[in-house]
């Protein structure tokens, strides 16, 4: 929470930076892409702290690994905001032997967060917290976010090499970085952007908790069982559509722009999504058997 509220106030500082700084990069202001870190930080470390409150006992493994993704997390921003007060580019930046440095060694780091992470997921499933569906969101949380992760290593791959003297990456496939794209996100409207599914699936970590926190407030009809079901479908049908963002985005298709291939896959995800959701309530148990139980 120390880590929250630093790039809360990071964020803040961000925000001025955006109206008094004039500089712009790759077709954005130079003091968005700390924005937008220092409030992704915010949100995973609130989220990471509250589903670590869940767990029944102590674990020096998960303070270890809290300990290593703040460090991380802060290393990563102090070098982004280095790169703007440069005025250079912090991601794909291969201009000077330090900025190639610096992007492998960002990189590097991102790797250990990663580890990190999946090291929390694994004590979260081996602890098992009591509460079924908060346990059932969790885990399907950190292990979406996990793979949001991943959906951003193509980012780096040599079939990103726009080839450009100075830049070893891209985030748009088809286009080049910084043309036209959606307000504050920046995603692309003229070819795809690996950056949706790196984000729906990283802020899994927020949707399937907040989707059981629903459940149980809201659906106080259904039983425990049922209502955890429900979450492993949501988690599923999740899963899927942030595979299906990323595909469509290395086949170099705008998220607003699909083709009749991308939209059969939609309605088939839909489809599957409804009858798998029917399929869980049609299984619930009626609350005056549940009580007889």
């Amino acid at each position: 929470m120390v880590l929250v509220s630093v790039m809360a106030v990071l964020a803040v500082v961000a925000v001025v930076g955006v109206l008094v700084d004039p500089r712009v990069l790759t077709g954005a202001p130079i003091w968005l892409k700390p924005f937008k870190f220092a409030v992704s930080f915010v949100l995973y470390g609130a989220t990471l702290a509250w589903m670590l409150s869940l767990l029944p006992r102590r674990s020096r493994v998960v303070e270890w690994a809290v300990v290593v993704i703040v460090a991380v997390a802060v290393v990563e921003n102090a070098w982004i905001i280095g790169q703007v007060v440069r005025g250079q580019t912090s991601h794909f930046n291969d201009s000077t032997p330090l900025n190639t440095a610096l992007f492998a060694a960002m990189g590097a780091a991102i790797m250990v967060l990663f580890f990190a992470h999946l090291v929390i997921g694994i004590v979260v499933l081996i602890q098992r917290i009591p509460d079924r569906v908060a346990r059932t969101a969790v885990g399907w949380g950190l292990g979406l976010s996990l793979l949001g992760m991943l959906a951003a290593v193509p980012m780096a791959l040599p079939m990103q090499d726009p080839g450009i003297e100075g830049i070893g990456g891209a985030h748009s496939v088809g286009v080049p970085d910084g043309g036209p794209g959606l307000p504050i996100v920046g995603w692309s409207t003229t070819g795809g952007d690996l950056r949706i599914g790196h984000f729906v699936g990283l802020h899994a970590l927020q949707a399937l908790p907040i989707l059981a926190i629903l459940l149980t407030r809201f659906a106080t009809r259904l039983d425990e069982r049922t209502r955890a079901r429900l979450l492993v479908v949501a988690g599923g049908a999740y899963g899927v559509l942030t595979v299906l963002l990323t595909w469509q985005a290395l086949r170099g298709q705008p998220l607003l722009q699909p083709d009749a291939t991308t939209l059969a896959a939609v309605a088939a995800l839909a489809v599957a999504t409804a009858t798998a959701t029917g399929l869980a309530l049609a299984g619930r148990r009626r609350p005056e058997l549940v009580l007889a139980a």
